[in-house]
């Protein structure tokens, strides 16, 4: 069994949480309220800027030169390709990039790109590359999986087809690819740590859509 096999199945009671959660729920329906998704994609566009710079990072870590040049392509696709895709929704929206990145962070999105940040700075290659694994693999599996059911909602099937479709397939590919060649490299251990943030994004990801979903804000 490849190694990215065995991460796939330390997360798949996480995965169906996810699957079954209302915002998702909502996104094939049609019935996701609007505010909902406009407060998810602000908050990931705040996301996208953080794990473009973890990528940067990530590639600046890389054991070899072919591993460098497309983290970095990751990391310029990651604000030139998403960012399109939101100035699409935020043009629906009527609101302005200037309105976007002056909302503060909700308390999860700042977990979760403190989180990932702080993996960036502080651990090694293997494990950056566990911990923003989930982001690229949930969103691949998830858009297939809603592509299967469409939505009557526009905007929604323009969000299942970007993260469905095929271009983004690669992406997700190569980088399981990285994950699998260095996890023959790596110690039980190691290994074993690349799993434990593979398994605290994933969790951080079904957080991002409950943040969106109940449009998530600071208590007191």
């Amino acid at each position: 069994m490849q190694f990215t096999q065995s991460l796939w199945q330390s997360i798949e009671p996480i995965y169906e949480a996810i699957l079954d959660h209302p915002f998702l729920q909502g996104l094939t329906k049609g019935d996701l309220p609007r505010e909902a998704f406009q407060f998810y994609v602000v908050q990931d566009a705040h996301y996208l800027r953080s794990f473009a710079q973890c990528l940067s990072i990530a590639a600046a870590k890389a054991p070899s030169d072919d591993w460098l040049i497309t983290l970095n392509e990751h990391s310029s696709n990651a604000i030139i390709v998403e960012r399109a895709l939101h100035e699409s929704f935020f043009k629906a929206f009527g609101i302005t990039q200037e309105q976007v990145y002056a909302t503060p962070l909700a308390p999860t999105c700042m977990a979760y790109t403190r989180y990932l940040l702080s993996v960036a700075y502080g651990c090694p290659f293997h494990e950056l590359l566990g911990a923003m694994l989930p982001c690229y693999w949930i969103y691949w599996e998830v858009g297939r999986e809603l592509e299967k059911q469409g939505s009557p909602e526009p905007l929604y099937q323009q969000w299942i087809d970007t993260y469905a479709a095929e271009e983004f397939g690669t992406v997700v590919r190569q980088v399981l690819g990285f994950a699998d060649q260095i996890a023959e490299t790596l110690t039980e251990a190691q290994r074993e740590a690349m799993r434990a943030h593979f398994i605290t994004t994933s969790r951080y990801e079904w957080m991002f859509w409950e943040m969106g979903f109940r449009q998530e804000s600071w208590q007191v």
